[in-house]
């Protein structure tokens, strides 16, 4: 796992002093001095390696520095959601160490969770010594722990009171619309467009209302050594919703050779020891039990909605606020991206909406 590395007097988002202190007397047998290493993936919330003297290490999450989405960010309903699901065993997290939300430590809420060693499939490097056999279990395992959080039983787990259970389609609509209005950086036509036609054609939920955790991929998971999901993370995005529309979101990350866009710049799925797309949605309507018939309408709206994050994206890069990342490159690319995005989104939509 790839870090930026930062001298104790220069690390965006760590208030170095007083949360080491916080860390010694809320970590049981820490052993400061600490050290604070940015894992370089994503530019929402921040997660760092946190390492003690004695070896010891965990993650420290954050929100990103500068203003973001108030629900992304929230660190204890994060922090909820996983304690929660480790509490309850059936969907694996990292342990929940510490929270702190005491915003005189470091500005905002954070928390403490175990660092869980293993490989991340971030791109086809990552993944280009793996086996069929070793790809199949990597991904037969990726589907059942997304039908285990996708059929959990919300009340028994304590999560029964996380979001609304209806109109989750409804809602993401609305909610990344606004959010592209509100940044108010550009006209975006296509995209308005693709809200209209997406709102007047939705579909009935096909399934319960279930965990949606809104962003599950393989790069949002630790494997261990046997190739099985050891941890999912980042559950930033986590809500109650439509199972089937959170399913389709994942399967846009599932990249097949022949595609001319996708969601990831590197896609380890599009390697020949990894299944097609369409098979994997076959297995997870299998395991799952629920009717995939309006998959075609989920994709067109999550490439839509997916267009609608980088165009924040390019936003936040336009006022200069990158989430204590480093960024490269010409910031208006963001934008070209977002309008390819959408002229994809409306080829799809050809028949669907």
């Amino acid at each position: 796992m790839s870090t930026q590395e930062f001298s104790s007097s220069n690390i965006p988002g760590i208030d170095v002093e007083p949360v080491s202190a916080w860390l010694a007397g809320n970590i049981a047998d820490s052993e400061p001095p600490f050290t604070f290493d940015l894992i370089a993936a994503g530019g929402s919330n921040l997660t760092f390696r946190l390492s003690d003297s004695g070896g010891r290490q965990w993650a420290l999450r954050r929100p990103p520095v500068g203003s973001a989405l108030a629900t992304a960010h929230d660190m204890g309903r994060e922090w909820r959601i996983m304690a929660a699901l480790g509490e309850a065993g059936n969907v694996p997290v990292p342990e929940m160490v510490a929270f702190c939300g005491d915003h005189s430590v470091n500005g905002a809420d954070f928390y403490v969770m175990g660092f869980v060693e293993g490989r991340i499939l971030r791109d086809q490097d990552s993944a280009v010594d793996m086996t069929p056999e070793q790809a199949e279990i990597a991904t037969q395992s990726l589907l059942e722990v997304q039908v285990a959080f996708h059929t959990l039983d919300l009340d028994e787990v304590g999560l029964g009171d996380l979001g609304r259970r209806e109109d989750y389609v409804g809602r993401q609509l609305k909610r990344w619309r606004r959010q592209v209005e509100a940044a108010g950086v550009r006209e975006v036509p296509l995209l308005i467009e693709l809200h209209e036609r997406l709102s007047a054609a939705k579909p009935a939920e096909g399934a319960p209302a279930a965990l949606a955790h809104g962003d599950y991929r393989f790069d949002n998971t630790v494997l261990d050594d046997q190739w099985k999901i050891a941890a999912v993370l980042d559950w930033e995005l986590c809500t109650t919703g439509n199972p089937i529309a959170d399913f389709a979101w994942s399967l846009q990350y599932w990249a097949d050779p022949d595609d001319e866009l996708s969601f990831l710049s590197d896609p380890p799925t599009v390697l020949d020891c990894f299944v097609r797309r369409g098979e994997v949605a076959e297995r997870y309507a299998a395991q799952s039990g629920f009717d995939l018939s309006h998959l075609p309408y989920y994709a067109v709206f999550s490439w839509w909605k997916q267009a609608c994050i980088v165009e924040g994206a390019y936003a936040r890069r336009l006022k200069g606020m990158t989430g204590g990342m480093e960024t490269t490159g010409d910031v208006h690319d963001i934008a070209r991206r977002v309008d390819t995005m959408l002229a994809h989104a409306a080829d799809m939509a050809a028949g669907v909406l």
